[in-house]
């Protein structure tokens, strides 16, 4: 449904340049994003989709980067938008097979090291799951938005969209460890020429990861 929802998002931008201008940009979204405990969440994605899709016409850079660094991808969750193409270099010294069978983009790159593998299209929104074929617990997330509008929380658990046509927008949150539905996080937000503010409680599962093997144990396929 997401799917359809970006397409005909994408359809009424485009009929919507044309017809009138959007709105003027300036607004700004702050958000803070704590678990149940009041702890501070990191790794949050922060969506917003504006109502008006003349209020749309705004991208982000389609070229993007998840890396491989000491056996864990960096950054453990990338957010992009729908379209957008990413390269996944590898900085260890040691070669590395990613791939994933999500529904958004099933795709496989053969063992490389160095940039030698070649870049992805991510065409559907979307989570999708990382993973490499050597080294079981190594796993990182790519959310694709179907909204341009997008940030993601850091240690401190805040997040800012900046830039932003004022006007009325739908905002939810995404995170892997959510124990809700991400729809469920939804709420109606209208912005305006003074900064906004909204804050979310999220209950999270337990981070169950493989164990990492280290040492000889661990395969290097150099």
């Amino acid at each position: 449904m997401r799917k359809h929802l970006a397409t005909a998002l994408l359809l009424l931008v485009a009929g919507a340049a044309a017809a009138w201008p959007p709105a003027a940009r300036g607004a700004e979204l702050r958000v803070m994003v704590k678990d149940h405990k009041g702890k501070a969440v990191a790794d949050a994605v922060v969506l917003a989709v504006p109502i008006d899709a003349r209020n749309a016409l705004h991208a982000h850079p389609p070229a993007d980067a998840v890396d491989q660094v000491d056996k864990q991808f960096v950054p453990y969750v990338k957010v992009i938008f729908v379209g957008s193409t990413v390269h996944f270099p590898n900085s260890d010294n040691i070669r590395h097979q990613v791939y994933s069978f999500s529904p958004a983009k099933k795709f496989e790159l053969p063992l490389y090291a160095g940039t030698d593998a070649p870049p992805v299209t991510f065409d559907k929104p979307g989570v999708v799951v990382l993973g490499c074929n050597i080294h079981d617990w190594m796993i990182g997330y790519v959310y694709v938005s179907e909204t341009p509008f997008y940030a993601k929380t850091g240690p401190s658990g805040t997040a800012s969209l900046s830039d932003m046509p004022a006007g009325e927008y739908t905002v939810r949150i995404w995170h892997p460890s959510m124990d809700r539905a991400e729809e469920t996080t939804s709420r109606h937000v209208t912005l305006s020429s003074e900064p906004g503010s909204e804050e979310w409680q999220l209950g999270l599962k337990p981070n169950i990861r493989v164990p990492r093997v280290s040492g000889a144990a661990s395969p290097s396929y150099p």
